[in-house]
């Protein structure tokens, strides 16, 4: 969304190691971090964030168990009837675009429904990222996760409840997960993600700042079937501002930044397209969009909503 403020202290770990040092260094100095992703589901309430923020922008690694295998190797494999294990391991920060075009270039299928969907495989696991053609977790085999306390665990698929957009992970950071994908070709997976990105710049504002998603789609039974955007369309939503944030003319449930939007802007603007759906049809849409508040902006934001 390219809005909010700036953190007191921000760690680069490079590794799922690092990052797990970082994290019980930070405890073990009585602050809890916060992880940050690519912040593609993110909005950052402005100001100075107190505390420890780490990134996982530098742990981007993605390979295939018992090594690294370029698409020109597990071509000369199969041709000689050595089939590869059709599974990708991704740390945390792989970018999902990246991820994508990997499988892609490897001849593995099962990511295509998840082309033009932004941010990092870690924040993926962790809200079971998606859309109408899959979810993430159709595909994740096994996790690595580092609990509240700073241990690791690798839990297996069968052992995880993952949902509409949530992991079931809890409080749990994701470090890295292994994909089980399918073998296809190369030219039929490039095919499929076009048509699917094709459809997407078709119905979504994919080129502007945004932070995707804003509402949970309700129960259909609720809302006679429409989706978020499609309430907030019905209700008039589309086109409503504050400050540079707009809602989008292309999906009602997109927010974008033409500018000069301030994260204030934004919160604002969410408030007031929650009311008009509720307002008009009863409805209370709840945020996929996660939201970092400032833990000490509590008195501020109390006196400036009076």
């Amino acid at each position: 969304m390219r809005v909010g403020g700036r953190a007191e202290w921000l760690l680069e770990p490079a590794s799922p190691e690092e990052l797990r040092l970082a994290y019980t260094a930070a405890l073990e100095h009585g602050s809890r971090p916060r992880i940050l992703g690519g912040g593609a589901n993110l909005l950052i309430e402005d100001g100075l964030h107190r505390g420890v923020v780490i990134t996982t922008d530098r742990m981007t690694r993605v390979f295939r168990p018992g090594g690294a295998h370029t698409p020109e190797e597990d071509a000369a494999q199969r041709a000689e009837g050595e089939a590869r294990e059709p599974v990708l391991v991704a740390w945390a920060g792989a970018g999902m675009p990246g991820l994508c075009r990997t499988a892609r270039d490897l001849g593995l299928a099962g990511l295509a429904g998840l082309v033009g969907i932004p941010g990092h495989l870690g924040g993926g696991v962790a809200m079971n990222a998606g859309g109408r053609w899959g979810e993430l977790w159709d595909v994740v085999e096994s996790v690595r996760v580092l609990t509240p306390e700073g241990e690791e665990q690798v839990l297996e698929r069968a052992e995880c409840s993952p949902r509409y957009r949530d992991g079931g992970l809890g409080q749990r950071i994701v470090l890295g997960a292994a994909l089980r994908l399918v073998p296809g070709k190369q030219a039929a997976i490039r095919a499929e993600m076009q048509d699917y990105l094709a459809q997407k710049s078709a119905a979504q504002p994919v080129q502007e700042h945004s932070s995707g998603c804003i509402f949970q789609n309700p129960d259909r039974e609720l809302s006679g079937g429409l989706g978020a955007g499609q309430l907030v369309e019905q209700c008039g939503g589309k086109g409503l501002a504050r400050g540079d944030a707009l809602v989008s003319h292309k999906h009602g449930n997109f927010i974008v930044n033409r500018g000069g939007a301030r994260a204030e802007d934004v919160l604002a603007l969410i408030e007031d397209v929650r009311r008009l759906v509720a307002d008009q049809t009863g409805i209370e849409l709840r945020t996929e969009v996660k939201v970092w508040r400032r833990p000490d902006g509590a008195e501020e934001r109390a006196a400036a909503s009076r």
